[in-house]
């Protein structure tokens, strides 16, 4: 009886170490998929970050020869306007002269087609 009861105390001394060997199995698989997922998201950060870059390097390039257009524009336009406001104040002047002695200085005439009452 006594071998039996050995029997069945190895036999449970067995079981609690399986037992045990499989709650730290349990245990590292637990640890190492949160590694596995903090190892994959700081590779997804890292791919993201990178894919932003070359967006933020293109778009620069893109929207850089845009900025280039709208500054030439810019420019043009700018001077478009100095060159009207320099002509206006050169030739403001003699057309004020030309417009008044119009309006002013008038010589009455008979129209070439008016024909007199006979």
């Amino acid at each position: 009886m006594t071998s039996q009861s050995q029997g069945i105390q190895q036999l449970l001394q067995a079981e609690k170490r399986a037992k045990d060997k499989l709650e730290e199995a349990k245990k590292r698989k637990g640890k190492r998929l949160k590694q596995a997922k903090e190892e994959a998201t700081a590779e997804i950060d890292h791919y993201r970050l990178q894919r932003e870059k070359e967006f933020r390097n293109k778009e620069t390039n893109v929207m850089g020869s845009q900025g280039n257009f709208s500054a030439k524009i810019e420019e043009q336009t700018t001077e478009a306007i100095q060159n009207l406001t320099s002509s206006y104040h050169r030739n403001m002047e003699s057309m004020m002269k030309k417009l008044l002695s119009t309006i002013c200085d008038i010589s009455p005439e008979i129209h070439p087609n008016f024909r007199p009452a006979v």
